[in-house]
């Protein structure tokens, strides 16, 4: 399945399994409201942010109450500073405030997914190196996470098991070896990348010897990575991977290494703090 169609379908049973573990067979605290009353409510971020998941409560409050109807002040991408007023709802009061909780759940963890991103994009800014994700994504959100991503400016590792290999130590082991392990996923997929995770420079040297696209350095020092690119000099793409994080990242990038991957862009996020307020009834 193509990514766009995958992504558009992982919306849809998002806001799906949202409003059916939120909502189940009824909000009774919605029935106190008069089934006619009419609302306007506004979304606030109380925080700085870029935006991301506008798609997901587009669906949710479609399925939701169709009569409700929003207003974007924002895109998904776009910073917004705290006190913005990221979304404007109007319809059914009831509508409002059953899809409120869901929709703020949404948008309160893939904004900080892109948010923590760009923070990262940020900090990167001159050296032309790349920050990926990774596969340490949030249960049921992999493709949403991994969007989210690219909202911050950010890159995507593999999607999943199936669109690149990554052969790791126990991978190696199990092939006999760098090289049968590289010659092996040529024979099955020629067409995908080949990356190799490797801890010492014997390896890195079998990696490249064998051809390797992509070559992982895991948990190599300063020094080690800089040293890998001398020996590398262009012949495969270097990656760094371990102990990454905001205070590590501008010295990996240093380095020389062609990007970095760090799973704290998608499993350490913080959810943004969002509100929603009724603003005017009727």
């Amino acid at each position: 399945m193509h990514y766009q169609d995958a992504l558009a379908e992982e919306i849809r049973d998002s806001a799906a399994r949202l409003l059916a573990e939120d909502v189940g067979p009824g909000d009774i605290t919605a029935e106190l409201i008069p089934e006619k009353q009419w609302a306007r409510a506004r979304v606030i971020t109380r925080e700085d942010i870029v935006l991301c998941g506008v798609a997901w409560v587009d669906e949710l409050f479609r399925r939701l109450d169709p009569r409700v109807v929003l207003h974007w002040q924002a895109a998904d991408g776009d910073r917004l500073a705290a006190g913005a007023v990221l979304l404007e709802l109007e319809g059914p009061a009831r509508g409002l405030l059953t899809g409120e909780r869901a929709a703020l759940n949404l948008l309160q963890t893939l904004s900080a997914t892109a948010t923590r991103t760009r923070h990262y994009v940020d900090l990167l800014d001159g050296t032309g190196v790349q920050i990926l994700d990774t596969r340490k994504t949030l249960p049921g959100l992999r493709l949403a996470q991994k969007y989210a991503v690219t909202c911050g400016g950010g890159h995507n590792h593999r999607i999943g098991l199936y669109d690149a290999f990554l052969i790791k130590e126990n991978h190696i082991a199990a092939c006999g070896g760098i090289a049968a392990a590289v010659e092996e996923a040529r024979r099955i997929a020629r067409d995908l990348p080949v990356e190799v995770e490797v801890e010492t420079f014997e390896e890195l040297d079998l990696a490249l010897g064998a051809g390797a696209d992509v070559i992982m350095l895991d948990n190599f020092s300063l020094a080690d990575m800089r040293e890998a690119v001398r020996r590398t000099d262009g012949r495969a793409t270097l990656e760094a991977s371990g102990n990454v994080d905001e205070t590590t990242l501008r010295a990996i990038a240093e380095t020389g290494v062609d990007r970095i991957s760090s799973g704290a862009l998608t499993k350490d996020v913080k959810a943004i703090d969002l509100s929603m307020r009724i603003v005017e009834q009727a």
